[in-house]
C-alpha cells in the first residue's frame, strides 16, 4: 500500500516537471512565430534611405503590427505589411531570392508582396510611404 502511493507521487511530480517542461520549450517558439503587439507603437515610422540598401529589406513596427521596407533591385522601394495572409505569423526576407517566406507553412511571397506559392490566400498588405530629404515616411 505504501509503495503504491509513494509511485503516485512520483508520477504526478514527473507529470508535473514534464508539463513545465514542454511549455517551457514552447514558449519561445510560439512568441517567434506571433506577430508581436504592443499598445505604444507609432502609427508612422521615419527611415533613412541609407538604412534600406539595394536588395535589402528592413522590418520594422508600425501600429502595434510587423512591417517591412524593400528596395528592389534597380532602386524601387515598397512597403508592405510583414505578417503573412495566411495565418498571421511574421514573414522572412530572403536576401538570395529576393522573396519573401512565411516559416509557419512555407508560403511564398515575391519582393512586392505576390503569393508565389503556398496556402496564403491573398498578397501581403502594401503600406503608404513618402520619400523626403532622405527619409523615408511610412504610414
Amino acid at each position: 500500500m505504501e509503495n503504491s502511493g509513494r509511485r503516485t507521487f512520483l508520477g504526478l511530480c514527473l507529470g508535473g516537471l514534464a508539463a513545465a517542461a514542454a511549455a517551457a520549450a514552447a514558449w519561445p517558439v510560439y512568441r517567434y512565430l506571433s506577430p508581436r503587439s504592443t499598445a505604444t507603437t507609432a502609427a508612422r515610422v521615419d527611415i533613412p534611405e541609407k538604412d534600406v540598401p539595394e536588395g535589402e529589406a528592413k522590418f520594422f513596427e508600425l501600429g502595434g503590427a510587423s512591417a517591412v521596407l524593400v528596395r528592389k533591385p534597380g532602386g524601387g522601394l515598397i512597403a508592405l505589411s510583414a505578417v503573412c495572409t495566411h495565418m498571421g505569423c511574421i514573414v522572412q526576407w530572403e536576401k538570395d531570392k529576393l522573396d519573401f517566406l512565411c516559416p509557419c507553412h512555407g508560403g511564398h511571397y515575391t519582393a512586392e508582396g505576390a503569393v508565389i506559392s503556398g496556402p496564403p490566400p491573398k498578397p501581403l498588405a502594401k503600406l503608404p510611404f513618402t520619400v523626403a530629404n532622405g527619409v523615408i515616411t511610412v504610414g
